[in-house]
């Protein structure tokens, strides 16, 4: 088990996941998401257990800033992968499974 948490620094959320995995030492590496983004090759693992409209967080800064609002569907997910601060956190992955938020039930399957 190989554990990644694509997380943000102040995301309540993320620090539900992490302590959930550090209550059951389960190792997990934490990347934060909105520095250093996402390789395409994982984005496009997690697109196929993850929505893209999912991983957008409108509440975000940048959600506004890039006009998210009125960017056309087919663009949005390329305005998602090059701009990271548009992602909803935490993203937490294992394997080829990803999950959005705080999903204890999905990962107790996962130990």
């Amino acid at each position: 088990m190989n554990i990644q948490i694509y997380s943000a620094k102040k995301c309540f959320d993320t620090k539900k996941a992490e302590r959930y995995f550090k209550e059951r030492k389960i190792p997990f590496q934490s990347i934060d998401i909105h520095r250093f983004g996402m390789s395409k090759s994982v984005f496009e693992s997690a697109k196929r257990c993850i929505d893209v409209e999912d991983m957008i967080d409108r509440k975000a800064k940048a959600y506004k800033d890039l006009y998210m609002d009125y960017i056309d569907e087919k663009k949005r997910e390329g305005t998602l992968f090059e701009n990271p601060a548009l992602f909803r956190t935490p993203i937490v992955r294992n394997g080829k499974e990803f999950t959005l938020g705080y999903c204890p039930d999905v990962w107790k399957n996962w130990e």
